[in-house]
């Protein structure tokens, strides 16, 4: 696939996988149809961030088969550079299975032991879409996937470190690929290579002594002492509070009807960066991510509520139902 002309000012690079999400609430086995969608944490970041106009590339592998052709056309259609996709040909595209089992309860299963997305590897990651980036994003999922997958993210973070390129990092964690105490060395290096990282309350407490003595601002201050520059605290339905240079600030909060809360971190962090690239301010930033943020958990999907940037303020009209 050729290369769009214009050069990506985001590049991300992870796991993509295919979706069948139950459309009604029950036991799967119960359904009579499956809706057929796509998710991954840093595909998500991608398209967010297209969506608010900043040209994105998602790097990653996918299996020879027709979830991975899905996956291709529909970051493409999104706007997402996907020219540095790779294609296996020995391994299968990952597939996770969403269960509505009840109308607040979600349950998410994979089936992605030996997929693509987790032969991913040193090789697939192009230096010069990195080296050209005006930042690299990346997550504490993949490095969970295999060695190579590991490797692979290491990788792409030197060559941003050695380019001069800001490095953001989400920790993300999974339990179910991964223990805290497997995953913290890590996560601990990820985020010492870092200028931008993005956590929960409990993930920053994996990497921060005394974390259950200390405040968000406490917690966000000390993430920022192991290297990064800027440390954003993602609190779910009470906000967000961000250091910046060893400044606080907090995110403003949204009242918006929760129909699916998967993808609003990743939403988030698509806002703030995107605004970072384009110059704006902390408060802008903060505003933006909480906007998409909040945007993301409106509609069914990972990234199918993510906003333009001329739909930003419909969440303060006065004409939108709440």
């Amino acid at each position: 696939m050729s290369r769009p002309s214009t050069r990506p000012a985001l590049v991300t690079l992870g796991e993509t996988m295919a979706v069948l999400a139950c459309p009604e609430v029950g036991l799967l086995r119960q359904q009579r149809g499956l809706d057929l969608r796509v998710a991954g944490a840093e595909s998500t970041v991608a398209i967010g961030a297209a969506r608010l106009g900043l040209p994105s590339a998602w790097l990653g592998r996918v299996g020879a088969d027709e979830f991975g052709e899905l996956i291709r056309q529909t970051l493409a259609g999104a706007g997402v550079d996907v020219s540095g996709v790779g294609t296996d040909a020995t391994a299968p595209t990952g597939l996770m299975i969403k269960e509505r089992r009840t109308a607040e309860v979600t349950r998410v299963s994979y089936r992605r032991a030996g997929s693509a997305g987790s032969q991913l590897c040193q090789e697939d990651v192009d230096p010069e879409l990195v080296a050209g980036a005006a930042v690299l994003h990346v997550s504490g999922i993949t490095p969970a996937l295999s060695e190579s997958a590991r490797e692979a993210v290491r990788a792409a973070v030197r060559m941003a470190n050695h380019a001069g390129v800001p490095v953001a990092v989400d920790i993300n964690h999974r339990e179910t690929l991964w223990s805290a105490a497997h995953a913290v060395a890590d996560y601990r290096w990820l985020v010492e290579h870092a200028q931008i990282v993005f956590a929960t309350e409990t993930e920053a407490g994996l990497l921060v002594d005394d974390a259950d003595t200390m405040d968000s601002s406490g917690l966000a201050r000390a993430l920022g002492e192991l290297g990064p520059g800027e440390v954003l605290l993602k609190r779910g339905a009470r906000g967000a509070t961000a250091c910046v240079a060893g400044e606080t600030y907090e995110a403003p909060r949204y009242q918006v009807r929760a129909l699916d809360p998967v993808g609003a971190g990743d939403g988030f962090a698509a806002g703030y960066l995107a605004e970072r690239v384009r110059g704006g301010s902390i408060a802008d930033r903060l505003r933006i991510a909480a906007a998409v943020g909040a945007f993301a958990v409106t509609v069914a999907g990972d990234w199918e509520g993510l906003p333009t940037r001329a739909e930003l303020d419909l969440l303060t009209s006065p004409d939108v139902a709440r």
